[in-house]
């Protein structure tokens, strides 16, 4: 039997902040863009008893609190943040496989031999992290990581009646327990029901795991195709065989910038596309992978949205081929109706390794990747904006990223 804890961290960007500036303490604070454009990315407690969530419109947050303090956010901090807490993990057992800055599952089955009941583990874990980053996290224990994670969710600080209550903070399941635990939730709980999928599953009557668990697997197949039908079926009945995978691959990188009004300039967008470029380049090349797949996502301000992409013969992790394939895929996209957002990504990651020589390169005298190299090491001393595209130059200036935008949307 596995024993899986998935750690969670509580609302942790804001939480973040709110250590590094005490005066923040007890205040409706949000971490994302706060122009009419931006959304909201984390959200404290405090403010989440005015109605306030991730993702929701920044503009809808301040109607729903007029004195809510916006940040705009530190990615870079948020991160070393998080490379701390994977060492603290790590402590535990070499089986962690991070979901995102804020979350990770932990395989304790081994471990439970040598450090005692998951539920020592968890709370010594807690207590850890406490002390060691002055951070809260919340803990769910269960033989699977469906469970497990589901768990961490009911341990959860609440806001119930206008008043934040603190949780349970570290919330175990047994294997006994998990259907009586799981049948009871919305089924938009569930791994892979999202808003489409639950909109579904509601013509065939289901609005709870159970209803979801009861339903024969051939309608659950007719509502939402044989894949994702079998798989959620399974789920709904407990059913999660699913490894900890502490060594799982990134997918793909991806840099993207809401604008704050709607662009149509072509040479203004291919400059934005330039930086964004950079930016994703240089997190493909510090994490020694290279991409066969560009891809650009373009969306207007009527909100539609249109993405293209484009195979590349072999992987690269040069940011001039990288962006000429970027380039040449919004030259055929129309800005004239105005670009809200744009996007652009690289996709089937793999670790760098000599590559085929083609007839081309045959007698060719290709310096770019010495220059790559050079870049990369004057970023590694003076910083990203030691050294950029001359595109993102203007007066005299760096434009590594425009002041006042966020990942989350303009502030202005």
């Amino acid at each position: 039997m596995r024993t899986i804890i998935h750690v969670d961290m509580d609302a942790f960007f804001v939480s973040v902040e709110v250590r590094e500036d005490p005066s923040l303490v007890g205040k409706p604070v949000v971490v994302g863009g706060a122009g009419a454009r931006g959304v909201v990315a984390a959200a404290s407690y405090e403010a989440r008893v005015y109605g306030i969530h991730s993702a929701m419109p920044s503009a809808r947050a301040r109607n729903l609190c007029h004195h809510v303090i916006f940040l705009p956010g530190n990615h870079e901090l948020y991160a070393r943040v998080s490379a701390n807490l994977g060492k603290l993990f790590a402590d535990v057992t070499p089986l962690v496989e991070p979901l995102s800055l804020d979350e990770a599952f932990l395989d304790i089955s081994g471990a439970c031999r040598s450090q005692g009941s998951a539920q020592a583990i968890a709370w010594r874990l807690r207590e850890r992290v406490a002390q060691t980053e002055n951070l809260n996290c919340s803990v769910g224990i269960g033989p699977s990581k469906l469970v497990a994670k589901l768990a961490s969710e009911a341990a959860k600080p609440r806001v119930e009646a206008g008043k934040v209550h603190p949780g349970a903070q570290v919330r175990e399941v047994a294997a006994d327990e998990v259907l009586s635990f799981i049948r009871p939730l919305p089924c938009r709980a569930l791994w892979g029901v999202g808003p489409s999928t639950e909109a579904k599953l509601r013509r065939y009557g289901v609005s709870t795991v159970a209803d979801l668990a009861d339903l024969p697997l051939a309608l659950t197949v007719a509502a939402v195709g044989q894949a994702h039908g079998t798989h959620l079926h399974a789920l709904a009945n407990g059913v999660d065989d699913r490894p900890v995978e502490p060594d799982r691959e990134a997918k793909s990188i991806s840099n993207e910038q809401t604008f704050p009004v709607d662009y149509t300039n072509r040479s203004l967008l291919n400059t934005e596309l330039t930086r964004m470029v950079d930016s994703v380049v240089a997190r493909l090349r510090s994490s020694k992978l290279k991409a066969k797949t560009v891809t650009i996502k373009v969306r207007y301000g009527s909100f539609s949205t249109v993405t293209r992409a484009d195979t590349m013969p072999q992987p690269t992790d040069s940011a001039r081929l990288v962006g000429q394939r970027a380039r040449a895929l919004l030259d055929k996209l129309d800005v004239r109706p105005g670009v809200r957002l744009l996007g652009v990504g690289v996709g089937s990651l793999g670790e760098v390794e000599s590559g085929q020589l083609s007839l081309d390169d045959v007698g060719a005298t290709d310096k770019w990747g010495d220059a790559y190299d050079a870049v990369d090491q004057i970023r590694s001393r003076f910083g990203h904006a030691a050294i950029v595209p001359a595109t993102l130059v203007d007066d005299q200036q760096v434009r590594v990223k425009h002041s006042g935008q966020t990942p989350w949307g303009p502030d202005s």
